[in-house]
């Protein structure tokens, strides 16, 4: 038997620094939506959800480490490169925005939010954990050309977009940075060679940042208030006492649970396509239990694999990186580190390589494409492109103090906002992407059965509300006319293959005086 061993290479700095700051990225952003939006006590953020968000991700990180080693001794090979583990960054606004925050603001009552929150963890952790034993089947079943489409479209639009947006908004530090990149990941001939890049991009962005004067001494004077060591606890009882109370709230439990048990077929699919076959009931189970983890000791926010992992093995990187950045995920919050992390080493040194990131998941899809389906890469993207800009525009117009049902609908069209559009093609992206990439390609390679059940089952989910509508729910009123819309795609389907298969009847099985 060969023996295991975990080795730290070279790439496997780059990759864990671009990771943890991109999982420290989003337990900050948690934190300050908790605190500054929502107005849960910080006692409650640091002391309580922090330390088990961290939790959750470590034990996720600790499963991915041993699945990577486990198929390095079977295979081998010395080129395993781990699953990356982090949150659920939907999640984090979903459960803020459509739990937490009501919740509170309807009782006043901090635990009582947070007990709903974690039953609502919970239900997306069994959805993990059910959809387990079918992930295999039905990631068999879905092309691999449509499930690592949707996954450039997450790539793109929710993990490297708002990263080069906020690249230029600091040229002066970004621009350097992204160079860097090209040179080094994408070029052939790298500068400063010996120093690792990820190391390098920090050193060369950080310095740039406080030359140009972005950061501020204050401001790691200010992050110190933060410290303090904050172990996290058992919550099983707030768990309990917030079941009899929670189903109200889990109608968005399902449409997201169903979206990230498809991101995580997604990501196990770009992981084969990359030469790392995970076993994907053992990686769903691993999500879904740590999960629960989490959620017992009052983490309402579940856990995922990650995107990039074509990012993280084409810099390099091994097995070690995803356990050290789930070691950092769990001291950063265990003694309050991370607002001072991020007030020496600045977001605009990071942001680039999560540029790169999305930049590499999205060229894997082009990659691995036969170009008769090279179509079907485009199909997926508009969901996410709707869905990106469907959050801009509610954003601008929340800044504003306004939304879309008080300036109007027409008031919008007339400026060139197709708001329903925007509303309709944008919620459920994660399903919707995937379900137009089925529909496309099965009408490219001309499988019409199979092109009728994905319309089929485009009816059903959005029948339920599950797509293309902004709340789950029976569908109504203009909701109404995808299911239509979707039961005449099915009909079509059915039609071409019906005719299909007069075309192919033998002539000597045809009726005398009859045409085929």
């Amino acid at each position: 038997m060969n023996r295991i061993k975990l080795e730290w290479k070279r790439g496997d700095w780059a990759a864990y620094f671009g990771l943890m700051t991109n999982n420290l990225t989003n337990l900050l952003t948690m934190m300050g939506l908790l605190i500054f939006v929502v107005g849960i006590p910080k006692e409650i953020v640091y002391g309580r959800i922090a330390p088990a968000f961290g939790l959750a991700v470590l034990m996720a990180s600790v499963c991915y480490t041993w699945f990577g080693l486990q198929m390095a001794r079977q295979t081998g090979r010395s080129d395993v490169t781990a699953l990356p583990s982090g949150p659920s960054a939907p999640s984090i606004f979903t459960v803020t925005f459509l739990v937490l925050m009501p919740v509170y603001q309807q009782t006043g009552d901090a635990d009582f939010a947070i007990q709903i929150g974690l039953v609502w963890c919970f239900v997306e952790a069994l959805i993990l954990v059910g959809g387990s034993f079918l992930g295999e089947t039905i990631r068999k079943m879905i092309p691999r050309t449509v499930l690592l489409s949707c996954l450039s479209g997450l790539g793109l639009l929710l993990l490297a977009m708002n990263p080069m947006l906020q690249a230029f908004e600091a040229p002066t530090v970004s621009f350097i940075v992204l160079l860097l990149i090209f040179i080094n990941w994408f070029g052939k001939k790298p500068i400063f060679a010996r120093i690792p890049t990820g190391l390098l991009l920090l050193l060369a962005g950080t310095a740039l940042a406080w030359i140009s004067g972005l950061q501020s001494p204050d401001a790691i004077k200010a992050s110190m208030s933060s410290f303090g060591f904050n172990p996290p606890s058992i919550h099983i009882d707030g768990f309990m006492q917030g079941l009899p109370h929670a189903l109200p709230y889990l109608a968005s439990a399902v449409p997201l649970g169903l979206a990230n048990y498809i991101f995580d077929l997604e990501n196990i699919e770009s992981a084969h396509a990359a030469g790392d076959s995970y076993n994907t009931r053992k990686v769903m189970m691993a999500n879904g239990l740590s999960s629960m983890l989490g959620c017992m000791m009052g983490n309402p926010f579940p856990v995922t694999v990650y995107v990039g992992h074509a990012g993280w093995k084409a810099m390099g990187a091994s097995i070690g990186y995803t356990l050290a950045s789930g070691v950092t995920m769990f001291i950063v919050p265990l003694f309050g580190l991370g607002a001072f992390m991020l007030a020496v080493i600045p977001m605009t040194a990071i942001v680039p390589i999560l540029v790169f990131i999305g930049v590499v998941t999205a060229n894997q899809v082009v990659r691995e494409t036969p170009k008769i389906e090279v179509p079907v890469i485009f199909i997926c993207l508009f969901p996410w492109i709707a869905n990106w800009a469907l959050t801009m525009v509610n954003s601008v117009m929340g800044a504003a103090g306004t939304t879309a049902a008080k300036l109007g609908t027409d008031v919008l069209h007339s400026k060139g906002v197709y708001y329903q559009g925007l509303v309709h093609l944008g919620n459920g992206a994660p399903l919707a992407s995937m379900l137009w990439g089925c529909i496309a390609i099965f009408a490219i390679i001309n499988k019409p059965l199979r092109g009728a059940i994905a319309a089929a089952t485009g009816a059903l989910l959005a029948l339920f509300g599950v797509i293309h509508s902004p709340m789950v729910g029976f569908a109504e009123g203009s909701s109404l006319m995808f299911v239509v819309a979707y039961l005449m795609m099915a009909s079509m389907f059915v039609v071409k293959h019906f005719l299909d298969s007069r075309e192919n009847v033998p002539a000597s099985a045809q009726e005398p005086g009859k045409i085929a």
